[in-house]
C-alpha cells in the first residue's frame, strides 16, 4: 500500500487576521480544511490567560496532534516562536539558535517523525528580515550541526517563512541540496504574502529527492484569506520505506517548549 504524507507551512501572525482580530479558531478551521499530517507554524504565541491564548496548546489539543514548540523570545508575557504539529509521534527534538547578533532572536525547530515506518527529519524555520541576516542564517543552517548533521539518516523537509522577497542566497544554497515546491509552475503564480493580495513569495517547502512530490497548493479558502496575513502552503508526498528510529515519542497532550 502506498504511503502518502501531506505537510503544510503557515505563518499564523499570532492568530491575528487581516481584520485585526485575534482568532485562533480561524487558524484551526483552516488547518481542518486542509487536513495535513505534519504542520510547521510560525509566529505562534503562548500566553497563560485563557485556553485560546496559549495558541500552541489550543491548536494541538483541538487537532489531537503531537506537538513541540521552539521558543524564540518572550512576547506579551508569554512564549513566542515556531510550532510543529504532527499526527505521528515526534522524536529527537531540538531547537537550534540561528540568531544574528543585534537582530531579533530566531531559531530552527527540528523534530523527527516516524510516519508508519518511514523516518523523516523536519525543520521549521522563520528567517530574519534583513539580507545580511539571512545570508548568515543560511550558512549556519547548511552547516554540519543542523541540515548536514551526520545523524540524519532519513529524508529531510525544510519548510517555513524564509522572508526572502526575491531569490537570494538562501534560495540558491538550499536549491543546491534540496528539491523545492514550485508554486509558480503549478498555479501560474508564486506569491504567498500578503494573503488577500499576494505580492511576495516568502513561504517555501524544500525536500530531499527521496520523496516523491505528488501535489501542492496554496490554500485560498474564505477563512484562510482573512485568518492571517500569509496563505498556507501544503504539499503531498509519496514516502519511501525507511527504517524507523528508536527513541520514545513525546506526550501527545502538551506542546513542548524548547530553549
Amino acid at each position: 500500500m502506498t504511503k502518502r504524507l501531506k505537510v503544510l507551512t503557515y505563518n499564523i501572525h499570532k492568530c491575528r487576521g487581516v481584520d485585526g482580530r485575534v482568532r485562533p479558531e480561524r487558524i484551526l478551521r483552516v488547518l481542518q480544511e486542509i487536513n495535513p499530517d505534519v504542520v510547521a507554524l510560525q509566529e505562534v504565541l503562548r500566553v497563560a490567560r485563557s485556553r485560546e491564548d496559549d495558541q500552541a496548546r489550543f491548536l494541538a489539543e483541538e487537532l489531537g496532534f503531537y506537538a513541540c514548540m521552539g521558543e524564540n523570545r518572550r512576547l506579551n508575557g508569554g512564549g513566542y516562536g515556531n510550532l510543529l504539529l504532527s499526527r505521528f509521534p515526534l522524536r529527537a527534538i531540538d531547537n537550534y539558535d540561528i540568531t544574528v547578533p543585534g537582530r531579533e532572536q530566531r531559531s530552527c525547530l527540528q523534530a523527527d517523525v516516524d510516519a508508519g515506518g518511514t523516518t523523516l527529519h523536519f525543520f521549521n524555520i522563520h528567517l530574519g528580515t534583513s539580507l545580511f541576516e539571512r545570508r548568515h542564517q543560511a550558512r549556519k543552517l547548511l552547516g554540519d550541526r543542523i541540515l548536514q548533521n551526520r545523524n540524519l539518516h532519513g529524508p529531510r523537509i525544510v519548510f517555513g517563512d524564509f522572508n526572502e522577497w526575491t531569490r537570494g542566497l538562501v534560495s540558491r544554497l538550499l536549491s543546491q541540496h534540496f528539491q523545492s515546491v514550485d508554486v509558480r509552475g503549478h498555479l501560474g503564480r508564486s506569491r504567498t504574502y500578503p494573503g488577500l493580495l499576494p505580492l511576495f513569495h516568502l513561504d517555501h517547502i524544500y525536500f530531499d529527492s527521496a520523496l516523491d512530490l505528488k501535489g501542492w497548493a496554496l490554500h485560498r479558502s474564505r477563512t484562510a484569506l482573512i485568518a492571517s496575513d500569509h496563505l498556507p502552503l501544503f504539499a503531498d508526498f509519496e514516502l519511501p520505506s525507511i527504517r524507523p528510529i528508536d527513541e520514545q515519542p513525546i506526550t501527545r497532550s502538551i506542546p513542548l517548549s524548547l530553549v
